[in-house]
């Protein structure tokens, strides 16, 4: 085997591979000898079949299993002479002249980056600090209250924080489209539940009206069909509805588990509550802001077969989450290529940092996740075996703790400075 590398643009790299075309005939005449042993053809004795009938037979197949098998030995061989490590699968192109006495393809793939990581003592992270007011924790009551509220009908004119019964058509050049019709629909005025020209054709509106709202659908809308076309809307009011809080009393505090203690004790386990939710969001903005730091201090060039397998992932997921099963309706590639490249990128610097720190496991740490998931369980060993016996579960939660390691370290090295921030908008 002979090869030669080509480096091209950033890490793009072509390998053209040459192997004497006698080996591969060798090699196809050894497999049509065992192959003639055990073929069936009719006429034929097992074993009996005459070498030129063999050939003329399986020859075309056994040839392209065999040269199948040579470009994949012989690429392997070539990288491992070259010290390449290729990043995605290769594109073969097979370059052999029927009269050659050689077999040649050239193969073009990219390679991973060399990483070499600056100094962990330059990053700077900014931490939040983020402390819980009773004026929180009385917006968070009020939500509760807003969650059990109840709605009666009123004879006025819509306003804000009303909620408005209505049937509608909606048309895009005259034509009524997919999803465009409602029957009995409730909309809460304020609440964002529908584009803004629809809502403030209601504002005002009485029960008994009928309204015509022209509205013009975002670019980025999730019905792509939808995206940038403007549409009109006939709108019939059946009547407006007023909310109607209820009052803090045992019927209110029982639906939330509270038995004794009143409002005070409702405050309490509401700012437990809250607490709970801002420790586990100020560790993930912390994580976040580290690894943004370590990404900004340490810029690479990914590859973009690995970019491109992302960007499907991250895609495909966004259509589990949209519930969309039409390829055709996917939400468009170019909307994840920033969130790809960044993945990515993190993926090959974290990796190196593990391998530069010697970042392993914390096994004690995985036990303690553990015992926090199965905490909630009725049987919480028995639920702590079954995860530790679920290789895949293990996984994922070994990979969940290395990567809060990593974190660990970069907040040890790095510069880090707190920040005051009100609960209302950290949590926004």
């Amino acid at each position: 085997m002979n090869a030669s590398l080509e480096k091209r643009r950033g890490l793009e790299r072509r390998l053209t591979v040459r192997v004497p075309v006698v080996e591969i005939d060798r090699e196809v005449s050894s497999r049509l000898v065992r192959v003639s042993r055990t073929a069936k053809l009719k006429g034929f004795r097992p074993g009996k079949i005459p070498a030129k009938v063999v050939r003329q037979r399986f020859g075309d197949q056994v040839r392209q299993e065999v040269i199948s098998d040579t470009v994949r030995s012989s690429f392997s061989q070539a990288l491992e002479q070259e010290n390449l490590n290729p990043a995605g699968s290769p594109q073969i192109e097979h370059l052999t002249d029927r009269d050659s006495d050689h077999f040649s393809y050239r193969a073009t793939f990219e390679v991973y980056p060399e990483i070499k990581l600056k100094t962990l003592n330059g990053l700077s992270i900014e931490k939040p600090v983020v402390q819980i007011t009773d004026a929180d924790t009385d917006e968070m009551i009020d939500k509760l209250k807003d969650q059990k509220a109840t709605w009666q009908s009123i004879d006025r004119e819509a306003k804000l924080g009303d909620r408005v019964i209505v049937d509608f058509v909606g048309t895009i050049s005259d034509q009524v489209f997919d999803g465009g019709e409602g029957t009995e629909v409730p909309v809460e005025l304020g609440a964002g539940q529908v584009l803004e020209g629809f809502e403030s054709a209601l504002r005002g509106a009485m029960a008994g009206q009928s309204k015509k709202a022209k509205v013009k659908f975002p670019k980025d809308y999730p019905a792509a069909e939808l995206g940038g076309k403007k549409a009109v809307f006939d709108i019939t009011i059946h009547r407006v509805e007023e909310k109607i809080l209820p009052e803090i009393n045992d019927e209110f505090l029982d639906a939330f588990g509270i038995k004794e203690g009143g409002l005070q004790a409702l405050r309490s386990t509401v700012t437990s509550n809250m607490e709970r939710e801002l420790e586990q969001r100020v560790k993930a903005e912390i994580k976040r802001r580290a690894l943004d730091a370590l990404l900004k201090m340490n810029s690479i060039e990914v590859p973009r077969a690995l970019v491109e397998q992302e960007v499907s992932s991250l895609q495909a997921e966004g259509m589990r989450r949209l519930g969309i099963e039409d390829p055709e309706k996917a939400p468009p590639r170019e909307n994840f290529q920033a969130a790809a490249e960044r993945r990515v990128a993190l993926a090959l610097l974290v990796q190196n940092l593990i391998t530069e720190q010697s970042i392993e496991v914390d096994r004690d740490r995985v036990d303690g996740r553990i015992d926090e998931i199965t905490a909630a369980f009725d049987k919480p060993e028995e639920m702590a075996r079954a995860y530790h016996s679920n290789r895949e579960l293990m996984a994922q939660i070994e990979s969940s703790v290395l990567e809060d390691q990593v974190v660990d370290c970069l907040m040890e090295h790095a510069k880090t400075k707190n920040k005051s921030v009100e609960f209302k908008k950290f949590m926004m």
